[in-house]
């Protein structure tokens, strides 16, 4: 039939992932510069108003803009480039350090983590400040998504050259696939929530020659997320 086209309705196209992290960031960083220039004038308005009530409104506008600022920084962060800064850190210290940002971060529900280390003075070559994006997410994930009853389970202990990382979640109803675990982003999409935490997790685990990989136990309905780092084989020095 003439002027029919040849594509099926509804047929869809391939996007590469490099596209699609220029278009986030580029959209995120035009809104940001409208968002700007919506908290510069709700101020210049603010200090303009002298009644108490409207004060107070361009208040709560000025904190929405902030709030609108701040997902849309995050969104850039969580689709860019990771770039370490590799510092020498004992092993053993390092889960500490993280043991107490989790016990912050979760301090309502701190208490129901149980805590299984096993460590010494094996040496890592890591960037800590990308390392709390790991442990906050991988934790924020087990208390949010299809909590189970029982306690999270952390285990870290040395084997083969690594430092060995588990969390064990239990787990109501599970049915995600782990094959890709990490690496479908955009995949699970909700309110402020873009499906773009794993991927990032995984990105940073690579970017530090380690592994991300996740398995589900059907008989103990436990998800068991693994993360394994190489070791530098360097030696703590003394003081």
């Amino acid at each position: 039939m003439a002027g029919k086209s040849s594509e099926p309705a509804g047929e869809s196209f391939p996007v590469r992932w490099s596209d699609t992290v220029r278009f986030v960031r580029q959209l995120s960083h035009d809104l940001r510069n409208d968002l700007n220039a919506i908290e510069l004038q709700s101020a210049y308005i603010g200090e303009l108003a002298q009644d108490q009530e409207l004060t107070n409104e361009i208040k709560r506008l000025r904190e929405v803009v902030s709030g609108m600022n701040s997902t849309l920084q995050l969104l850039s962060k969580a689709v860019g480039d990771v770039a370490p800064n590799l510092v020498a850190y004992p092993a053993s210290e390092f889960l500490t350090d993280m043991r107490t940002q989790i016990e912050r971060r979760f301090s309502k529900e701190n208490h129901e983590i149980t805590w299984d280390v096993h460590l010494q003075d094996e040496m890592l070559n890591i960037d800590p400040q990308l390392f709390q994006e790991v442990f906050m997410e991988l934790f924020a994930n087990a208390f949010q998504h299809d909590r189970g009853e029982g306690a999270l389970v952390a285990k870290a202990r040395i084997s083969d050259g690594q430092l060995l990382f588990s969390l064990y979640e239990p787990k109501v109803g599970f049915s995600a696939n782990t094959q890709n675990w990490g690496r479908e982003p955009l995949r699970n999409i909700k309110q402020r929530h873009y499906g773009l935490g794993l991927n990032r997790v995984r990105g940073i685990v690579e970017a530090h020659g380690g592994e991300l990989k996740a398995q589900y136990d059907p008989k103990v309905t436990t998800l068991i997320s693994t993360m394994a780092l190489p070791l530098s084989g360097q030696q703590p020095e003394s003081g």
